[in-house]
């Protein structure tokens, strides 16, 4: 199939456009031009900024893709500007998808495949969740409401109707290039003492490794499955048990414990809500209607490696 991956340079989406080739299929990069020199090699190179309506529709017409893979976001800004990563990602998620989509009905294309969150539940129910839960659309924090109704609008769009429509769900990323490896943002803060663990640590995080992400993306490729699925691994596990198991494997020294009433001020909002209130993530339904499983079923064998 003639495959274009929006977003090739980043996380995912650079192993992706090699695994797909991998199969077989005719794979075209879009990238911004800022980002050309870092383009996976590819079928073909397409050079358009997403939030750039009509270099959209020159680029995804030029491609002619039969499926088209939304793999775009701005968290490579997180390290120098949090916020306009955050600001941008979410104006991806938004006015982005809706120039991929105009762009993919009319360039012909039957099928596109959108990265969204697992994270994005509001902390209520069960401790583990499935996709019918309802999203934090009201979050106390404005930044992450903010970002929830960025995540719900992308997945309105994808799954309307004018394509055969899958959100992929990503749990919390783990593996190269990641904040969870060792030499990534999240690993530092553990090595130098600066991510505490707030009361008990009963935030549940459901992880994913970034080749079962890319595997996940590339089963939806080829699958005829439409819908919203988690893509995550089978274990999910509360704070209190993968925080120290990272200091371990990095070598670094236990987290210490500090008040949950503390930890916002030392924290964020963000980090302290998944520390202590977040809600794991259900794989089921990737599963039985997917026909995708996790090729490492637990965080506990990579995380904190590269």
């Amino acid at each position: 199939m003639r495959v274009l991956v929006a977003g090739a340079t980043g996380v995912v989406g650079h192993p992706l456009v090699g695994a797909l080739r991998a199969r077989g299929h005719r794979v075209s990069a879009l990238v911004r031009q800022g980002s050309r020199g870092r383009a996976p090699e590819a079928d073909e190179v397409v050079v358009a900024d997403a939030l750039d309506r009509e270099a959209v529709l020159s680029a995804v017409s030029a491609a002619r893709p039969e499926v088209v893979v939304h793999q775009m976001s701005a968290l490579r800004l997180l390290r120098d500007d949090p916020p306009e990563a955050f600001a941008r990602t979410a104006r991806l998620r938004v006015e982005g998808t809706a120039h991929l989509i105009e762009a993919a009905r009319a360039a012909g294309t039957r099928r596109l495949v959108a990265q969204s969150i697992a994270f994005a539940a509001a902390p209520a129910g069960g401790p583990v969740l499935d996709e019918d839960a309802p999203l934090y659309v009201d979050a106390p924090d404005p930044g992450w409401a903010s970002t929830v109704r960025a995540v719900a609008e992308l997945e309105r769009q994808v799954t309307a109707g004018a394509l055969e429509g899958v959100v992929l769900r990503y749990g919390t990323l783990y593996g190269p290039r990641t904040a969870y490896a060792r030499t990534g943002a999240t690993a530092r803060s553990v090595q130098a003492g600066r991510l505490p663990l707030p009361g008990g640590g009963a935030g549940i995080m459901s992880f994913l490794h970034v080749e079962d992400a890319v595997g996940a993306a590339v089963t939806a490729v080829e699958s005829d499955a439409t819908g919203v699925f988690h893509v995550t691994d089978d274990d999910p596990a509360p704070a209190a048990q993968w925080l120290p198991h990272l200091a371990r494997m990095l070598a670094a020294p236990s987290p210490r414990t500090v008040p949950a009433d503390l930890a916002p001020r030392l924290l964020g909002w963000f980090m302290t809500h998944q520390l202590t209130s977040a809600h794991g993530a259900a794989n089921d339904r990737a599963r039985t209607v997917l026909g995708w499983k996790p090729a490492r079923p637990s965080w506990r064998d990579g995380l904190g490696q590269e």
